[in-house]
C-alpha cells in the first residue's frame, strides 16, 4: 500500500510559508518545502490535498493566474482565518515541543546512566 506521506503539522508549514511569502501556487509550496524543513515528511499529493482542505475550510484563497510562458497556475494566499490557524497551530507546536524536550532530556538521563553502569561492571 503506498501511502501519502503527511506529517501531523503539513497545514501548519504551508500557512506558515503562505503568510511568509504573500502568496504561491502549489508546486513552489511543495518546493520550499522541501528545501527548507529538515524533515519534511510532505509530498506532492498531500500538499494540494491540504490546500484543498484549507480550502473549504478558508484558511486560503485561491486564483488561477494565466501567462504566455507557463501554463495556468492556482496561486494561493492566506486570509485571517488561516492566519488564525496559523497561531493555533504554534500553539500546539510550542506545546509538542516542550513534552519532545522533556522526552529527550530523561532519555539522555536514562542512557548515560545504562552507559555508567556498563562501564562499572566492565571494571
Amino acid at each position: 500500500m503506498n501511502r501519502s506521506k503527511q506529517s501531523r503539522h503539513t497545514n501548519a508549514f504551508i500557512l506558515l510559508f503562505l503568510e511568509e511569502s504573500s502568496s504561491a501556487y502549489g508546486a513552489q509550496i511543495l518546493s520550499s518545502l522541501q528545501t527548507e524543513i529538515p524533515y519534511c515528511l510532505t509530498d506532492s499529493p498531500s500538499v494540494y490535498r491540504a490546500l484543498q482542505d484549507m480550502e473549504e475550510k478558508q484558511w486560503v484563497k485561491s486564483t488561477w493566474q494565466t501567462s504566455e510562458k507557463s501554463p495556468p497556475r492556482k496561486w494561493y494566499t492566506i486570509t485571517t482565518r488561516g492566519r488564525t490557524a496559523l497561531h493555533d497551530y504554534a500553539e500546539d507546536i510550542v506545546q509538542r515541543h516542550a513534552n519532545f524536550e522533556f522526552f529527550l532530556t530523561h532519555y539522555a538521563l536514562i542512557k548515560n546512566n545504562k552507559t555508567e553502569r556498563s562501564s562499572q561492571n566492565e571494571t
